[in-house]
């Protein structure tokens, strides 16, 4: 099994499925292909059908998508339960991670992580912080996001930390958002937190496979 991903620093659609795999303790080798330097959509066009990263290669086949790889994942592996016991938990944990999948366009197109239009390289390690957004397209996705981090805290959290207390596949989906609010400093607290949405991505930013994947990040190429 061979999960091929973009910049490890940046590419927030190939942490999703690094995180859902390492849930499931699942074998596979890990290939990176940096985004930007030279030949590198040459190189990714030989092995990815759509040309993007993430993608996932086993049994013969070529999985692509960053969502079809994680539904792959939580088949092939129902032991690692990666959707919550609870029917109504369950149906809007993938309401959650479809939501996040399609959606928020402002908050990735103004809190990038990558190469921006400057040519400044925005990472999910934590460091080198950029300052807040101002728009109201951003803020309305901020407050969409706190509000979806509040109510599922609220109602399905109390069996652990996460969205819907145990680690689930919303917070590998939700995690890189947790990442952007952390390097523009976006003040959740301001967009309608009470303080549970803070508290939720600061566990996001702790979870011990997440941060295996920021030691990772600090040795790739940018």
């Amino acid at each position: 099994m061979e999960l091929i991903v973009g910049n490890i620093a940046f590419s927030t659609w190939s942490l999703r499925p690094w995180l859902v795999l390492k849930r499931c303790g699942a074998e596979f080798a890990l290939t990176e292909i940096p985004l930007y330097g030279e030949g590198w959509k040459e190189r990714l066009a030989e092995v990815s059908p759509s040309g993007k990263v993430p993608l996932l290669k086993v049994d013969g086949e070529t999985i692509w998508d960053s969502l079809a790889i994680s539904v792959w994942a939580a088949e092939r592996y129902p032991d690692a339960k990666l959707w919550p016991a609870d029917a109504a938990a369950r149906w809007l944990a993938r309401s959650v991670v479809c939501e996040m999948h399609s959606g928020f366009g402002a908050l990735r197109t103004e809190c990038a992580m990558g190469q921006d239009a400057h040519g400044v390289v925005h990472t999910m390690v934590g460091e080198d912080r950029a300052g807040p957004p101002t728009s109201e397209a951003v803020a309305a996705d901020v407050r969409r996001l706190v509000e979806i981090m509040v109510t599922m805290r609220s109602r399905f959290g109390a069996g652990g930390p996460y969205l819907f207390g145990e680690w689930s596949m919303a917070d590998a989906f939700l995690t890189p958002v947790a990442c952007r609010f952390r390097h523009y400093r976006i003040d959740l607290a301001a967009h309608g937190d009470d303080g549970t949405a803070a508290a939720y991505a600061a566990e996001l930013l702790r979870q011990p496979d997440f941060l295996a994947w920021t030691e990772l990040a600090k040795r790739s190429p940018l």
